[in-house]
């Protein structure tokens, strides 16, 4: 029971108690009134019809008339008259009145007897008779009736008042300990609140000051844990001169774009060089070259912000060189990037020096799946030495042979007819406990689109497409259509990819909550992903997370790629889990800064209670690593590549 009823039950009680007894009081001290006022009623008539019946003591007739007059007035039981001599009566006259307005059991309870009272008659200095007078009960008792009514009446509706405020009342002195209650929510759910409206009340005041200063250092371990996991990447993955990503980064990132998977596909690899950025030492100082390195990075970062490509890399590899990761980038916006990026770097040339050779050389190479670093970087830089060794333009692209790709009209043409015949097909693969394989946490759906000649093609190589034609919503909407009907025949978890675009798109949003609700029982079952690369503003996420949680699913987050900045934020929408991007989980085994860096990030989501999912885990000796380091799941080929979804 609440402390609140409690309370309240306890002054219903004393307030049951005090006018009980007061009640009670009332009652008996009434009941003695009226006893006294009986007894002073018959003996004031006793001795009245005494004074009257002594003139005529002899003249029985006149004796009964007096009493006739008195008794008539019906408030007398009794009244006799009788004879000192031989105490037999000469007058005598009774009745027997029952009150109709008091009932049995009120009598009963009052027992309020009759009471009489008794006077001489003279004869001279003689004792001739006595008048005995007994009152009659009923009429106080109907006095006695009404008092009693009223009072009851009365100490009702006063207790039920003083009832009414005392639950008010509680109810406002206690308003802080329900907001109390849900701090302690809030925190199990990984939110940090603060109270802003402190009690009047002295102790909860205290309680309420103390919980606020206990979510504050909550809130401050985390965000300093972040700040030092935060500074821990930097030092392992930023060029310190720019900071953009460093060489090492930038070759995992690589490797792990070329490496098969669902959500990798093509792409363009940009090589920039300075133009003899030794010379410009020498002649400008190393100043100089420091201000061209950084403003090359403030471009390439630039860049990136103003096309919408969060998932593409910036770094510099080494002194004079710089290279963009941008895949889903086709042919022709290569050729458009390069012309935008060489006329950018022009700007960049100091007031004065000679336009004879460009500020930079640019050298652009596709890269696809099943390559290998090698390969990519060897044409990247066969193509700048094109672009060094021939006239304008100051960029070169060097390509090898590829199956002829489709043209924007056929992608069109293939995707309308997946989406609209919902031949989509669908793969899933299992997402498994890190420290015991054998336990499947869930599955996660992948989709594949088929192409001529029965190519199933994956979701890297059609997403990009899906994004420009504007499809993305329509995209995850049908394939949250699927996942519930999988769900139907086969009930268990299940994790499915949400584009920031459905995020933002309020209409989409909504048709995917009311889905959600139609099909309650299936949505407790599902998990629904966002990319961590691709989140839109903070208040589009929490109210969307927010709407998608209350249908009973799940929010995950997946790719998340070591910005520890963005934990604080994230820290209160209600994450069940977070999947670490592959870049950092290839070779660990081998890589102290790759351990290092999911340790750190281990300590920063422990604390907001956050399980770690590692993706892209091809080797056993990755798993067993990671789950040493406290990582909860892991999904890849180590533990099961994607197969078809049954009934698919």
């Amino acid at each position: 029971m609440s402390l609140l009823k409690q309370l309240f039950l306890a002054i219903c009680l004393f307030l049951v108690v005090a006018f009980a007894g007061s009640f009670f009081a009332s009652v008996e001290h009434s009941r003695e009134q009226s006893i006294s006022q009986l007894r002073s009623h018959a003996q004031d008539a006793a001795t009245a019809l005494a004074l009257s019946m002594t003139p005529h003591v002899d003249d029985p007739v006149m004796l009964e008339l007096l009493v006739n007059s008195i008794f008539d007035s019906g408030y007398f039981s009794s009244i006799r008259v009788v004879s000192i001599s031989d105490e037999q009566p000469i007058v005598e006259r009774t009745s027997n009145i029952a009150s109709e307005q008091v009932p049995g059991w009120f009598a009963a309870l009052v027992d309020l007897p009759a009471q009489g009272g008794d006077a001489l008659i003279m004869r001279g200095w003689e004792q001739a008779a006595r008048v005995e007078v007994v009152s009659h009960p009923e009429f106080a008792l109907a006095k006695v009736w009404d008092s009693t009514m009223a009072i009851l009446f009365w100490l009702l509706g006063c207790g039920l008042l003083s009832a009414l405020l005392g639950g008010w009342l509680l109810r406002r002195q206690l308003k802080p300990l329900d907001r109390m209650v849900e701090q302690a929510h809030a925190i199990s759910r990984r939110e940090f609140v603060i109270l802003p409206e402190l009690p009047r009340t002295p102790e909860l005041r205290r309680v309420v000051l103390a919980m606020n200063q206990m979510v504050a250092k909550l809130q401050g371990l985390f965000a300093e844990e972040a700040a030092r996991s935060e500074k821990l990447h930097q030092q392992a993955y930023q060029d310190d001169l720019t900071g953009l990503a460093n060489r090492r980064l930038l070759g995992q990132r690589l490797a792990t774009l070329l490496s098969p998977a669902e959500h990798h596909g093509s792409g363009y690899l940009v090589l920039i060089r300075i133009n003899d950025l030794h010379g410009l030492n020498q002649r400008l100082g190393s100043q100089y070259s420091d201000r061209l390195i950084g403003a090359i990075g403030d471009l390439l970062r630039r860049l990136q912000r103003e096309r919408g490509q969060p998932d593409w890399l910036a770094g510099r590899s080494r002194g004079s060189d710089f290279l963009l990761l941008a895949p889903g980038l086709h042919e022709a916006q290569a050729g458009e990037l390069a012309e935008e990026l060489s006329a950018e770097l022009e700007t960049l040339r100091p007031t004065g020096a000679s336009d004879s050779e460009p500020v930079a050389y640019i050298g652009l190479t596709e890269f696809g799946v099943g390559e290998t670093s090698g390969e990519v970087l060897e044409r990247a830089d066969q193509a700048l030495a094109l672009a060094q060794n021939g006239s304008a333009p100051n960029w070169q692209e060097f390509s090898h042979q590829h199956p002829v790709a489709h043209s924007e009209h056929d992608w069109y043409q293939m995707l309308d007819e997946a989406f609209q015949r919902r031949t989509l097909a669908v793969f899933v693969q299992p997402v498994v406990r890190a420290s015991d394989p054998g336990q499947v946490l869930h599955h996660k759906l992948l989709a594949r689109l088929p192409a001529a000649g029965g190519e199933l093609l994956t979701a890297g190589r059609f997403l990009p497409w899906v994004e420009r034609l504007g499809w993305a919503a329509r995209f995850d909407l049908l394939m949250l259509e699927r996942a519930i009907e999988h769900l139907r025949s086969h009930p268990a978890a299940v994790a499915v990819s949400l584009s920031s675009t459905t995020l933002r798109d309020t209409g989409t949003l909504d048709r995917i909550v009311q889905l959600l609700r139609d099909n309650s029982q299936q949505a407790g079952y599902l998990y629904l992903e966002l990319d961590a690369r691709h989140l839109p503003t903070s208040t589009v996420l929490q109210q969307s997370s927010q709407a998608l949680r209350a249908t009973g699913a799940h929010v995950g987050l997946q790719h998340f790629g070591g910005d520890f900045s963005r934990l604080t934020h994230l820290a209160h929408l209600g994450f069940v889990h977070l999947k670490i991007d592959g870049t950092y989980v290839r070779g660990i085994d081998q890589d102290e800064d790759k351990r290092l860096f999911i340790e750190a990030l281990y300590r920063t989501t422990h604390s907001i209670e956050v399980p770690l999912i590692a993706e892209m885990v091809e080797t056993e000796a990755e798993r067993t690593t990671l789950a040493a380091l406290g990582v909860v799941g892991v999904m890849g080929h180590a533990v099961g590549a994607p197969q078809p979804a049954p009934d698919y």
